[in-house]
Formats: C-alpha cells, structure tokens, sequence
C-alpha cells in the first residue's frame, strides 16, 4: 500500500470513528489518552499564554548567545511562576509558553501568575539583562494572554511523535490575546468576573484593569493591565 493509500485509509478512519470522551478534574498525561479518537473534557479550565513580544525583531538584530539567554530567562521565570501558582505547563512554542489551572481559584491564580510573569521581567529580568549588556539597547517586552472557558484534550501524532492537543476556546483566546498591542496583560470578561479581588482592585482601592473592547472579535469586552504582583 502507497503512503497515499495509507493516509486517505487513516484520515476516512479519524473522521468516521466516534469518540469517546472521559470527564476529568485535572490536565492530562498524554499517556493517558490513547491515539484513537479518545478525549479527556476539562468542564472548566483556565488557560495563560505568556509571549514574549518582538522576538523577530531581537533574533535578527542580536547574537544567537543573546537571545537564547533571553529566551530561557522568561521562560524560566514563567514556569517557575505558574508551577507556584498551581498551574500546570503544557507547552513550549519557541517563545512563548502554554498553562492550564484547573480546580478552586483557577482564574485568580492564572491572573496572579499572568502579574506575577509582569513583575519579574520589569523587576528581575530587565535589570539583570541592562547589568550584564548594558550597552545592548534592547528591552524586553511580552504579552499575557488569559481566558476560561470547557477544554478538551485529544492526542494527536503517530506512536513516537505525539502530543496533546487542547480543544476549546480559552486556548484560542489566550494565544490570540497575545498578539494585542499595548498589553502587558490581557484577559476576557469571563476571567474578569470570576477573579478575586485581591487581583482586580490594589490595596488602596485602585483597579488595576481598564476595560477595552477587542475589534478584532466583534468588539468583545476584554480587560488590560500593566499592573505586577510581587514575587
């Protein structure tokens, strides 16, 4: 049988097979879910996506050494941020990095590590960047993307080449949230009005977040910031 032959077999089989879905609390190992059309449902989840903003830009313009540092700098500060938030991290995609919160608190908690990721670039990775190049004339920007909504997870690949893949629409927004100018920070109104306040109002009785509509969404209501909560 030809590869032709094959994937026109493989993909008539993905498309005619029916699923079967498990309810679960938590994310998922891959291992967990089998190749087959087998999917796990997240009846709420959280997601975040941090981005670091004009990594086109540095990589052209800088040494590889350089950017490499950069890169491993955020992304190891947003990792370490979301694991100790709770979250769990379920993707590098060379920039940027991918989290889900599920259970009590789960929008707080994302939009805490969403400030906290705010506070160690302007607080942590910025100064230590200007202390070692000083002369490199580069800052470092990102964007913050997060929304709730039902996830699913289905695995997706062939056996030694596979990954989960999240279904639903707080993946999709999260991600395409980091691509709004004037962040750091954005989040949908369905994480707004679901947060603590400990995350939209300061001590002294401030918000911290301006409602903004999104035109690229039919001008859904979203919420920025450039507000930091201490590490």
């Amino acid at each position: 049988m030809s590869l032709k032959e094959d994937l026109e077999s493989e993909v008539k089989q993905i498309l005619k097979e029916v699923w079967a879905v498990q309810t679960t609390a938590g994310v998922p190992d891959p291992e967990e879910l089998r190749l087959s059309n087998h999917a796990k449902d997240l009846e709420t989840a959280t997601v975040l996506y941090a981005d670091l903003d004009g990594s086109t830009n540095m990589v052209d313009k800088f040494k590889w050494e350089f950017c490499a540092e950069v890169y491993k700098a955020y992304l190891r500060c947003a990792a370490r941020i979301i694991a100790a938030e709770n979250g769990v991290v379920t993707a590098y995609d060379g920039d940027r990095i991918m989290a889900i919160f599920t259970g009590d608190s789960k929008n707080t908690r994302a939009v805490r590590a969403a400030m906290k990721i705010n506070y160690a670039v302007v607080n942590i990775i910025r100064p230590a960047l200007d202390a070692q190049y000083p002369n490199s004339g580069f800052t470092l920007n990102h964007v913050v993307g997060v929304d709730t909504s039902q996830l699913r997870a289905a695995r997706i690949g062939v056996r030694g080449y596979n990954d989960l893949v999240w279904i639903g629409r707080a993946a999709n927004y999260a991600a395409k949230l980091t691509a709004q100018p004037n962040g750091p920070l954005w989040i949908t109104k369905a994480v707004y009005d679901f947060m603590n306040k400990a995350v939209k109002y300061s001590s002294d009785g401030r918000g911290m977040w301006e409602r903004r509509s999104w035109s690229a969404m039919n001008d859904m209501e979203i919420y920025r910031s450039t507000w930091t909560y201490r590490v």
